[in-house]
């Protein structure tokens, strides 16, 4: 049996005297009696005699002894049979360890770390919490007291009480995700869409219908949308659409839909918008001629087109024609007329140009609303028709909406609203004076009212805009991140996702009628279940400048205000806010249980602060940003004695990856750095990435690499590459086409030829975002383990990973 008081020794090698201690929590599971083969033969096929050791390969579930297992101290009859049984504790470390196990007492013993079989007595402990699992077999009446140590080579393993555990990288890719919600026409019925990620990076996408009246939920075809005037949902299946009635389960199907393209229910149910594919003219594999910039990009050479389809009568009808891609905007309400744009490529910013214009449906006469714009995004109908809600940059529709200093370029990417009257062509700026950036837009043929998310300085929030008298209402979901929502087509309905920055995705409804929001489902429950976050606080200072910058920090689980902990700096820099996401491809939380303080900064030039803020990102290339990160995080550091001052990490990626990079010209703050899909030099990236010049019509309005040599080369780290001392990492997808991997070669060139601390490490196959998931844990553990490096001056994970070659 097991003996009351079971004891776990704890062996600290080679550093520390072996210590024993209690262990809370040991959990036992068992009798699982299992019996002997029949014995055809004494021995088997190689000779071998039965030996008792196989039944430990009887299939058995070893994590059951945590969700069933009782306290090991309970006593343990002797089985009159051959029998497993299972032991199982859970411990945490926050760096890199080197452990021994052993067992002791048992004959025939199978260790189980984080449910894997372990060979061997010693294994690497990464930073996590991880399940050890004993499986043992007994033979008949025998009685054994099994006694387990571990030895380790480093101080800090723990033992998480009330079953908690740490936040881990399993947490951050795995489990059921939402991917979307839309209430019925009606609103008595929730179509509610989500993804789940499966370990070894299987997805799967699924659906479920939710009746509001009653809260009942059952699964349905992934794919489904509402129809406009029925609460039926349909779905396309070849070359047919078959529509259900939720209440009934009764179908009507329609033949003879066309495959091609991507098509569109018309708000009045009668017909398809159907955007279609023409393929452009062919060059040799081998030899061929770039005829345009973006030309280098895959599929740019076809065009698309606009068509409808009849639903009663079948009639296929193409609306458009040419070789200038059409895009349909919207169609209004009554299905008369048609909203659609034009694009064409121009030498001047902006380089692609929109036309929009308006078709008569029924006679295919059109008209041009817009010509030339390249600051204009998509449009919408009101309801009755007679004004169309556009989207765009400050600077689009004559700069009608613009909100800026004298002198200064507004952002290309801080979007707002404006309303164009159709009869007399008159634009109202809805946004000018509206600070958040917005992002989605319906206009509600239910209320009449403007429904929009937009990025309100760090977080994603929703809004009402009544367009009769210009207000705005903040609408109080209790997310601080709203990830999408879609409005009932007849009903004061809405549906929506969010998270905020210590929970994982929640789903809502919203009465419009009064703003009373339902939540009806909570995915992140589960995805958290039994996890322990540290907190996350808001911390915004007032720079030199006069300048209120927003930040937070995040603190390790068990924080101990006594302790010095190392820093971590994570920021974009960009043109858009590091946003409360819960989960990112930069966890801060994963970091904080870790033992890092998260420190995460929203400098000058990111949207969502006002047009004026957003602005300056415009032709400074880092400069006023790089500041005001510098100046954030010594007062970061100032304010908070838990940290060390003197072990400070910064990370970003793209132009975050750039502004790394930048900091370590700037100032020797910063420990160490790590730079993934950093631009390294303004005017290679400006001609070789896919986006290079279009984005710099973004960052460095107006201004070219033979216009101005200041901001492409003395603000380029490249040119400034010897006043970087600090051990700098490079993180790099080689397929990326957005920052190409030699602006990551050129300066990792450049530091190994100066001798100053540095590494590469490229992501085969992978673009600018890691998404393979195999290659993603890599890349993540490979950020990991440079942090342990430099902030807690421990190589042991890095060396695993990449070990030391005598080559050069």
């Amino acid at each position: 049996m097991i003996k009351k008081g079971f004891l776990f020794f704890l062996a600290i090698l080679p550093l520390h005297a072996a210590q024993a201690q209690d262990i809370p929590n040991l959990k036992y599971s068992g009798p699982y009696p299992v019996s002997v083969p029949y014995m055809v033969d004494a021995t088997d096929v190689n000779g071998k005699a039965f030996d008792a050791a196989s039944l430990l390969d009887t299939p058995l579930d070893v994590s059951r002894v945590f969700g069933q297992g009782s306290d090991a101290g309970a006593a343990v009859k002797a089985s009159g049979s051959y029998a497993l049984h299972l032991l199982g504790f859970t411990v945490e470390n926050d760096r890199t360890m080197k452990a021994k196990l052993s067992v002791d007492g048992p004959k025939r013993s199978k260790i189980f770390l984080d449910g894997k079989p372990f060979a061997g007595d010693s294994l690497n402990l990464h930073p996590g919490t991880h399940r050890i699992a004993v499986k043992y077999v007994t033979e008949p009446g025998e009685s054994v007291s099994p006694s387990l140590s571990i030895g380790a080579d480093k101080d800090g393993l723990s033992f998480p009480e009330g079953g908690k555990r740490m936040y881990t990288i399993q947490d951050v890719l795995l489990g059921k995700r939402y991917s979307g919600a839309a209430p019925s026409p009606d609103g008595k019925w929730l179509l509610t869409s989500y993804t789940t990620t499966y370990p070894g990076g299987r997805t799967e996408r699924s659906a479920t219908l939710t009746d509001l009246r009653t809260g009942e939920r059952r699964p349905v075809e992934n794919g489904l949308r509402w129809m406009n005037t029925s609460s039926r949902y349909y779905k396309f299946e070849g070359g047919k659409m078959v529509i259900t009635d939720p209440a009934t389960g009764a179908t009507e199907t329609l033949e003879g839909i066309p495959t091609e393209g991507r098509p569109q229910l018309a708000p009045n149910d009668k017909f398809l918008i159907i955007s279609t594919m023409q393929e452009g003219p062919k060059e040799r594999d081998d030899v061929y001629e770039i005829i345009n910039p973006d030309d280098r990009q895959p599929g740019w050479r076809n065009r698309s087109g606009i068509a409808s389809y009849n639903l009663e009568t079948g009639v296929y009808q193409q609306l458009t024609f040419g070789h200038h891609s059409a895009y349909p905007s919207d169609v209004s309400a009554d299905g008369s007329k048609l909203l659609f744009m034009v694009s064409r490529w121009q030498k001047e910013r902006p380089t692609t140009v929109s036309d929009v214009y308006l078709m008569d449906l029924s006679t295919l006469e059109t008209e041009k609303l817009v010509d030339g714009d390249g600051f204009l995004g998509g449009g919408t109908f009101s309801p009755d028709g007679s004004k169309i809600l556009f989207q765009g940059s400050p600077e689009c529709l004559g700069g009608v909406g613009k909100n800026v200093r004298k002198g200064q370029i507004p952002s290309m990417t801080d979007q707002q609203l404006y309303l164009m009257d159709i009869a007399s062509r008159k634009v109202t700026p809805l946004t000018k004076k509206f600070d958040p950036c917005v992002q989605r837009v319906e206009w509600s043929r239910a209320d009449g009212m403007i429904y929009f998310t937009a990025e309100d300085k760090d977080c994603i929030h929703l809004f009402r805009l009544d367009p009769k008298n210009g207000r705005f209402t903040l609408l109080p979901v209790p997310e601080e991140v709203i990830e999408g929502f879609s409005v009932s087509a007849a009903a004061p309905i809405l549906a929506c996702g969010g998270q905020g920055t210590r929970n994982s995705d929640r789903i809502y409804t919203l009465d419009l009628a009064d703003d009373k929001a339902v939540l009806q489902e909570d995915l992140s429950a589960e995805i958290l279940k039994d996890v322990e976050l540290g907190d996350c606080i808001t911390w915004n200072f007032t720079s030199s400048r006069g300048d209120k910058i927003y930040g937070r920090y995040y603190l390790p689980p068990h924080f101990d205000k006594n302790r010095k902990y190392p820093l971590i700096v994570n920021y974009y820099g960009g043109c858009s806010p590091t946003s409360r996401n819960f989960e990112t491809r930069y966890p801060q939380h994963l970091y904080a249980a870790m033992g890092y303080v998260v420190y995460v900064i929203n400098p000058s030039g990111a949207t969502g602060f006002g047009q004026e803020f957003s602005a300056r990102h415009v032709n400074t290339a880092g400069e006023g940003v790089a500041e005001d990160i510098i100046e954030g995080t010594r007062k970061f550091v100032a304010e908070h004695p838990f940290v060390d001052g003197s072990k400070i990490g910064c990370i970003g990626a793209s132009y975050g990856g750039f502004m790394t990079q930048y900091l370590l010209t700037k100032t020797d703050l910063f420990t160490t750095g790590i730079s993934h899909a950093g631009i390294s030099d303004h005017t290679s990236y400006w001609g070789e990435g896919y986006w290079g010049y279009s984005y710099s019509e973004t960052s460095m309005a107006g201004s070219y690499p033979w216009t101005d040599k200041h901001l492409y080369v003395e603000q380029s780290p490249l040119f400034n590459a010897d006043k970087i001392h600090a051990p700098l990492l490079f993180l790099h997808g080689s397929a990326d086409t957005n920052v190409p991997i030699g602006e990551s070669i050129q300066m990792y060139t450049a530091l190994k030829l100066l001798g100053r601390p540095t590494a590469f490490v490229v992501v085969d196959g992978q673009n600018h975002h890691i998404l393979q998931y195999e290659k993603r844990l890599r890349w993540q553990d490979t950020i990991f383990a440079w942090f342990q490096k430099h902030l807690r001056g421990d190589d042991s994970w890095w060396e695993e990973m990449y070990p030391s070659k005598e080559l050069e």
